[in-house]
């Protein structure tokens, strides 16, 4: 059970990590992917990292 806590927090952080390089990009002039998806994509990241954040938290305190 360890290792799937491990995993979702694991999960979370990439995705975290990953919404913070979307908005680090949509800083950058010309960029190719225009900047209202490079937002739509860090809100799908980071509402999955929360979302994985969560059910992390939930098997934590549940074992």
């Amino acid at each position: 059970m360890d290792g799937i806590i491990f995993g979702f927090f694991a999960l979370s952080g990439l995705l975290f990590l990953c919404m913070v390089y979307n908005f680090i990009s949509i800083q950058r002039p010309g960029m190719y992917p225009p900047k209202n998806m490079l937002k739509k994509r860090a809100a799908v990241l980071g509402s999955g990292g929360v979302i994985t954040f969560l059910i992390g938290i939930l098997f934590w305190l549940a074992s």
